[in-house]
């Protein structure tokens, strides 16, 4: 009877020490505030999108230049899922546009119905995705005020593309009542387009779009552009926009330089994660930023000079630091 006394009590203690152990695996492997985390989550996008590419170049920075740490780039459905990923901590670093990551934090437009995440903040605005408004050349439609009555593809349900969409129609005094609305997403947009089931369409995207690209190819279009003070306008009452120009040439057949407004891809990151760490990682992003541009175009936009602009989330503090360093 003492001898199985004796054997339920060593169970019991090793019992314990695993749970110990594992506990102690786990905080190192999420980034608590002790030792660096020995591996970091990037959510990303989809495979053959931009966010993919740089998220995987943003993981190779951190693992060859942040000691004790390493990271790995996944493949997810983009902004939406990945500030869900995030706000959980089931990622550590996600690519994400301002815009979402803004309705997320504040529990407003697609996440009305889902308390604020605040386990979100801010470590770089990364390059523009330019709301483009693209037109069939034969519909007329040289303004926005000229989309009245119109066929427009104003993107997916609950979209990002979506919201910009209604957001630059209620600049300028219009509402979905005003056109004949088609919630299409951008590429079934395109083929809307090339169809003439549409006779304009909203796309939120880094330009060239492909999409865009291929439809000039084989059909005149034009794109309307956003006037520089409907652009304030917009700035002013939503944080995340910015202006832009299309240049000349971006498409097939365009001529002129096409103002209009962006909101911007951004690096989002957990609140809860160190702030030594995130400074070393925001450190190493900035020091080699080659790295992200040999790893697509979008990637050669990134610059310590446009780092905070259109930012949407409160700055981690870990990259703050880093900033105020180097930014006068």
């Amino acid at each position: 009877m003492k001898k199985f006394k004796s054997i339920s009590m060593l169970l019991v203690c090793l019992l314990l020490v695993t749970v110990l152990v594992v506990g102690c695996g786990s905080d190192n492997a999420t980034g608590g505030e002790g030792d660096a985390p020995s591996r970091l989550a990037v959510a990303t996008g989809g495979t053959t999108g931009v966010y993919y590419p740089l998220g995987g170049a943003f993981a190779s920075i951190i693992s060859e230049n942040v000691d004790g740490a390493s990271a790995n780039a996944e493949s997810t459905g983009a902004s939406v899922e990945n500030v869900n990923l995030l706000n959980f901590g089931n990622v550590d670093f996600a690519l994400v546009q301002n815009d979402i990551s803004y309705y997320a934090f504040n529990g407003i437009e697609m996440f009305d119905d889902q308390e604020p995440m605040d386990n979100l903040r801010g470590l770089a605005t990364l390059y523009p995705e330019t709301i483009q408004i693209v037109a069939d050349a034969s519909a007329g439609i040289n303004s926005v005020e000229d989309l009245r009555g119109k066929r427009v593809a104003v993107g997916a349900p609950g979209s990002g593309t979506e919201a910009n969409a209604r957001q630059i129609l209620a600049a300028y005094g219009l509402t979905y009542d005003d056109i004949q609305a088609d919630y299409l997403s951008f590429g079934e947009a395109a083929d809307n387009l090339k169809d003439g089931h549409v006779q304009a369409a909203f796309v939120t995207a880094g330009t060239p779009t492909a999409a865009i690209t291929d439809l000039a190819t084989t059909h005149n279009i034009n794109l309307v552009s956003v006037s520089s003070d409907i652009a304030q306008t917009l700035i002013a009452d939503y944080p995340y926009y910015a202006e832009v120009v299309i240049p000349a040439g971006t498409y097939r057949n365009q001529d002129e330089d096409v103002h209009a407004v962006a909101v911007m891809a951004m690096l989002a990151v957990r609140a809860d994660l160190s702030e030594d760490l995130v400074y070393d990682i925001t450190k190493a992003l900035f020091e080699n930023l080659d790295t992200l541009s040999a790893a697509h175009a979008r990637g050669g936009d990134v610059n310590l000079d446009t780092a905070l602009d259109g930012m949407s989330l409160e700055i981690h503090p870990g990259a703050q630091r880093y900033f105020d360093e180097v930014i006068n």
